[in-house]
């Protein structure tokens, strides 16, 4: 039998730890209503649209504060993801896939491409705060071994 390896790269996981792996083990995942699968959506492209126009302050706070905390400032976060998560600082391409609700977290996969073609999966866990708000818990990327023409 043949395996594909797959890099992956945790960006930042926080408080509930769920990571790519949890996700992929899970046993039973249930589709997220319409109206939080529409803000999870929003939540990450409020930050990825953060990250294009090199806002590092509005990307920060569109993380949890668990993550807030173990990233420390808008300014490591930023420096972080330009050095190491090139793809999420500036994807070529993003596709959203359809979240699903994974022990209680909304966990949501992006398929991004980066400057070179190269395909990722970046997923994203979401931690609803008491106001209702989502904010971002934690993001894994995985790159795929497939290209994008």
């Amino acid at each position: 039998m043949n395996t594909i390896p797959i890099r992956r790269r945790t960006l930042f996981t926080c408080g509930l730890g769920l990571g790519l792996s949890a996700v992929m083990g899970a046993a039973l995942a249930e589709e997220v209503p319409a109206a939080v699968a529409v803000k999870a959506r929003a939540v990450v492209q409020a930050q990825l649209d953060a990250f294009a126009a090199d806002d590092a302050r509005r990307a920060f706070l569109l993380a949890s504060p668990g993550a807030r905390r173990h990233l420390g400032s808008p300014d490591n976060f930023i420096n972080l993801v330009r050095k190491r998560y090139a793809v999420v600082y500036r994807p070529a391409s993003v596709a959203f896939l359809k979240p699903q609700l994974i022990d209680g977290v909304v966990v949501l996969g992006v398929q991004m491409t980066d400057t070179q073609g190269a395909a990722w999966l970046a997923t994203y866990t979401l931690e609803r705060q008491p106001d209702g708000l989502f904010l971002i818990e934690g993001c894994e990327l995985a790159e795929n071994e497939g290209r994008y023409t």
